[in-house]
């Protein structure tokens, strides 16, 4: 049953097909598994019942009999939505979130709600109202954020798959600090409608696995044309596991982003790592070549300013007048808005809050947002003149591996610069994906990313689907038997 616990959703599907195993008995596996594991690891805020997961199940689809965990930002009809948040522990979804519709069609097993950084506002999922979620590698060791909880139950073998959502790195920083896969997809080709707004312009629903091949299986359930989200691109869905053959396509040319490399407190092991696998595509034919991204050095700051002032914005409707958390004591409406947030906001979610709106106040909204987006302006130059010489290109998706829990609790700063190789992808709205590419002492995992221009998803899964083939790493497993 150990090697159950880690198959990938391929090996299940063929064992469900096979009729080796039932839907049920895989669905009672995992719940079994959640209730020995997951309070020492804190991935799900809540698990729901055999009965309610099966009803309306009709065993067909691609996904079919699948068990999957849900970040709890994205709307399961009748289910809490809490966005890890005080601010809405009760609060049900009234309506199933595209991606969710989409999921159910296919034959997935929707399985519960996965912990997550408040309003995915943090990069260890420590911010959390309810819990703490742990790195399954290392469990005094956080997963990373804001998808933590999804990424960690699947490194632990509790589920094969869970969606997270991306706005400056919170799939892909995770799956690298827990070994697993984890893709951001372009901007629009997965519908939002459904997924509670961190920042707008910058959130994408992603996926996280152990493999690239399930990970592609994931994606074609989920992407594609929804009338229902006004920034969806209307891309026709695709099967993205077509051509995943285990051999990189013919003089593909991948750009090291050689300045990332070469970035302030990156880990001389993390850095090995990459190297390596750099090695290895290049021994699988890819023509490598070194590409220099000055601008990648205004990201951080420009992530800070736009995802901030957007939150301020989307935030604003929290106020305890039509859903959610109220302060009953107030004595007038004004007394009422400030003690709900008051009293439902984390300490994070306020200072965000805060920072969003100084940054678009009369007097400094040209000083700081109008020049932020700016910076994204020459980002997106600098990666459209590469994407003339080279295919994809690749640098780290953390400077060092997952660190331990309140590392960074005076240092807030340090702790916002997690996003620092992962958030250009969300500001110029490109695609990228981490890949699992080593281990620092055998228990910290280590990630790289590879980036590709708008809509090469197809091309981000043949090229990572055959470094993964030429690899051991997503074979490797924590011990959670």
């Amino acid at each position: 049953m150990n090697k159950l616990a880690f198959a990938s959703i391929k090996e299940l599907i063929h064992t469900l097909d096979a009729k080796e195993l039932s839907p049920e008995e895989l669905l009672e596996f995992c719940i079994r598994r959640f209730e020995a594991f997951d309070p020492r690891i804190g991935s799900a805020l809540e698990v729901f019942d055999k009965k309610s997961i099966l009803q309306n199940f009709s065993g067909q689809g691609p996904l079919r009999g699948i068990p999957g965990l849900i970040k709890d930002n994205i709307c399961q009809k009748d289910r809490i939505a809490s966005c890890a948040s005080k601010i809405l522990e009760n609060f049900r979804a009234t309506y199933d979130a595209t991606v969710i519709e989409r999921l159910k069609a296919d034959g997935a097993l929707l399985l519960g709600r996965a912990n997550m950084d408040e309003f995915a506002m943090g990069s260890s999922t420590e911010t959390s109202a309810f819990k703490k979620t742990a790195n399954p590698w290392d469990t005094s060791r956080v997963p990373g954020g804001s998808s933590g909880g999804s990424a960690a139950a699947v490194a632990a073998g509790l589920v094969p798959w869970a969606l997270g959502s991306d706005t400056g790195g919170s799939v892909r920083q995770p799956a690298a600090f827990c070994g697993i896969v984890g893709i951001k997809p372009t901007y629009g080709l997965v519908s939002r409608y459904g997924l509670i707004a961190y920042a707008s312009s910058l959130d994408q629903v992603g996926v996280m696995t152990r493999t690239v091949y399930d990970n592609a299986l994931v994606l074609s359930s989920i992407a594609g044309h929804d009338n229902k989200d006004s920034s969806n691109l209307g891309v026709a869905k695709k099967d993205y596991t077509q051509g995943l053959t285990g051999t990189l396509p013919k003089n593909i040319r991948i750009g090291v982003i050689h300045n990332s490399l070469k970035a302030d407190g990156m880990d001389n092991h993390v850095v090995a790592a990459i190297e390596h696998a750099i090695g290895v595509l290049e021994k699988q034919g890819a023509r490598i070549s070194q590409v220099t991204m000055p601008a990648l050095d205004y990201a951080a700051a420009a992530y800070m300013i736009l995802s901030r002032a957007e939150a301020a914005s989307n935030l604003a409707r929290f106020d305890g007048v039509r859903y959610g958390l109220r302060n009953k004591t107030a004595k007038t409406l004004n007394q009422m808005y400030s003690a709900t947030r008051h009293d439902g906001f984390g300490a994070e979610v306020k200072s965000r809050i805060a920072v969003g709106n100084y940054v678009l106040s009369v007097g400094h909204a040209g000083e700081f947002y109008a020049n932020a987006k700016k910076a994204v302006r020459v980002m997106r130059h600098e990666f459209i003149e590469a994407f003339k010489d080279v295919d994809l290109l690749l640098m780290p998706t953390q400077p060092a591996p997952a660190f331990t829990f309140g590392a960074y609790d005076v240092d807030k700063l340090q702790m916002d610069l997690q996003d620092y190789f992962t958030c250009p992808m969300n500001l110029v709205g490109i695609p990228a994906i981490s890949l699992p590419c080593g281990f620092i002492n055998d228990t910290l995992p280590v990630g790289f990313q590879l980036i590709g221009p708008h809509l090469s998803e197809s091309l981000l899964y043949q090229v990572g689907h055959a470094y993964e083939q030429n690899t051991p790493w997503h074979t490797k497993h924590p011990n959670v038997v």
